[in-house]
């Protein structure tokens, strides 16, 4: 037990108590006595000064999907804790768990409008799992170890806590830190009902055309394994949600692809045929529905959760099973009876074959026009052995990557799902770099992203992050123009960009940087991307008005899914 350290130093022990070796950060005045604590940790704590602090909270965003573990960032007062906010209310869109730090002005000068004053936990509330303000030091080590607990427990995401000037001053006499494994009226995880258990095997046991639809609950429970034995013990295919993406190997047979708005064909119509759909560690978002009314009204429906307010919350389901998704996969797959469904899969695989001769040909193997995305993607996955992190900013950049990137492993997609955060993918590729120092992380950006958060090469350079940025140049907001493009008449409102020189401007940071527009010199630059032993930014100037499909209408039917513009009824 300690004896009279500051508040400060009692943040910092308390952090390295939770086992946290990196913290994402931007110093300032009412932080100040946090990070005077911090000089004297800096062989126990490896601290990531940012060029902003959306970008702190971002890396910290990438370091936990990658990891696991809250990532955990710093900030100061007024608009440092302000600037905090996207990357809090996309960390709790997500599920990602994280522990924010910020200073206050002193207690008495609360309310006040004191300098750098500014209500962070009021602005932070409806976008935080839990958040507090300690104004007594003495609070210190419970609250924090209370914010880990509440961060990571159940279904995870984002705590804020708000620690005056005068608490970080203030001297504890005595400093002991206990770790928090419950607390009274919180209950992260719910006893899994055994009757729900047996209601959803004869379902299961039941049904001639099931689906599974795979979310990221799946890959936050560590479920992959439990995921694939009950697949192949049952024969049922699956598709993903994006935050889904990994947590099944790609190559697996029962794996069809992706859901959703720009989803795979085949689960898409199918979705609309099956007699039984299964959803994992998934709330039914818009993106994954479409029209709510006509969203597989004939199916019966069986939904895996650990959070009862996503129960009921879109779709009204037959069978909830309230628990961690680990737990209910094993128990099911321990009562399901073997199966194949043989002619259920060759259904599958004929909307496959359907979408590879429409679509997917045309992306990933263009015979003529300017590059495009999707050949990029497939080089990049074919290059690094479907062993790469793949990191996305938002947009058709996204989609694409997430549509051709191939995986083994589980923890390989980093992007941002339910909030969709346009400057998301170069801070979160240094966190995910930092998460996994032994992996290739690659990140996909557009040029509208690329400009939001590109201070943050200054940030990969400084710590020599062998991160591999291909940004994917078509001089437009992509996604917005295809919009435009599809149900505005063409009328490109304020989405095309006069772009800057980006190679000169990531050389200016320090980083090895090229620039490729023509086919036959696409593959050997991506190769000496990855070749080379540090950080690296690959300019693509892909085709302008390249859209991505298939893509379903906002509002439609799932089974009204365009595979080309030209035609939109290609309905099974």
């Amino acid at each position: 037990m300690l004896k009279n350290i500051t508040g400060s130093k009692a943040v910092i022990l308390s952090l390295l108590e939770e086992g946290v070796d990196t913290i994402f950060g931007y110093p300032g005045g009412a932080i100040i006595p946090i990070y005077d604590a911090l000089y004297d940790f800096k062989e126990k704590v490896n601290h990531i000064l940012a060029r902003h602090e959306q970008g702190a909270i971002h890396a910290a965003e990438g370091y936990a999907k990658v990891t696991g573990k809250a990532g955990v960032c710093f900030a100061t007062s007024g608009p440092g804790a302000t600037n905090l906010i996207t990357g809090i209310a996309d960390a709790m869109m997500d599920s990602v768990p994280m522990v924010c730090i910020t200073g206050q002005v002193a207690s008495p000068s609360l309310g006040t409008d004191a300098f750098q004053e500014s209500d962070v936990v009021g602005i932070s509330m409806p976008v935080t799992k839990w958040n507090y303000q300690i104004t007594n030091g003495d609070e210190i080590p419970g609250i924090i170890a209370k914010a880990f607990y509440i961060a990571q427990s159940g279904r995870p995401g984002p705590v804020l806590l708000d620690i005056s000037k005068d608490a970080q001053t203030h001297i504890l006499k005595e400093f002991e830190y206990k770790k928090c494994h419950q607390i009274r009226s919180y209950l992260p995880e719910h006893q899994i009902n055994n009757k729900r258990i047996d209601d959803a095997v004869k379902l299961i046991n039941e049904a001639k055309r099931p689906l599974l639809l795979v979310g990221q609950g799946v890959i936050i429970s560590h479920a992959e394994k439990e995921l694939k034995d009950f697949l192949e013990k049952t024969g049922i295919p699956a598709a993903w949600t994006l935050l889904g993406l990994s947590a099944l190997p790609s190559d697996h047979p029962l794996n069809f692809g992706m859901l959703g708005m720009h989803g795979n064909y085949g689960p898409n119509i199918l979705t609309n045929k099956t007699d039984l759909l299964i959803a994992v560690g998934m709330r039914f978002d818009d993106r994954v529905t479409g029209q709510v009314s006509s969203y597989a009204p004939q199916a019966k429906k069986i939904h895996l959760e650990i959070d009862p307010s996503e129960i009921n919350k879109i779709i009204k389901v037959d069978v909830p099973i309230l628990g961690d998704a680990k737990k209910s996969l094993s128990l099911l797959t321990e009562k399901v009876k073997p199966n194949k469904h043989t002619k259920w899969l060759e259904k599958f695989r004929q909307c496959d074959k359907t979408e590879y001769d429409t679509v997917i040909s045309k992306d990933i193997h263009p015979e003529k026009g300017k590059i495009t995305m999707g050949e990029t993607v497939r080089i990049v996955s074919e290059k690094t052995h479907q062993e790469a992190i793949m990191v996305t900013d938002v947009g058709q950049q996204q989609m694409i990557a997430a549509r051709y990137s191939k995986f083994n492993n589980s923890r390989s997609c980093v992007t941002s799902g339910g909030l969709g955060t346009m400057g998301y993918g170069i801070p979160a590729a240094l966190g995910a770099q930092l998460a996994a120092p032994d992996r290739t992380v690659v990140a996909f950006i557009g040029d509208g992203g690329f400009q939001m958060t590109l201070q943050e090469l200054g940030t990969i350079v400084e710590h020599k992050l062998p991160v591999k940025i291909i940004l994917l140049n078509n001089d437009f907001l992509g996604m917005v123009r295809q919009w435009q493009e599809l149900f505005f008449e063409k009328r490109y409102s304020f989405t095309e960009l006069q772009n800057p020189d980006f190679v000169m401007i990531s050389e200016g940071f320090g980083m090895k940087s090229s620039r490729v527009s023509k086919r036959e010199n696409l593959e050997s630059s991506i190769q000496k991307m990855i070749d080379y032993p540090g950080p690296y930014m690959l300019e693509v100037k892909v085709e302008q008005e390249e859209d991505v499909f298939p893509m379903v209408p906002s509002g439609a039917c799932v089974s009204e899914i365009m595979l080309t513009k030209e035609n939109k009824d290609l309905k099974n």
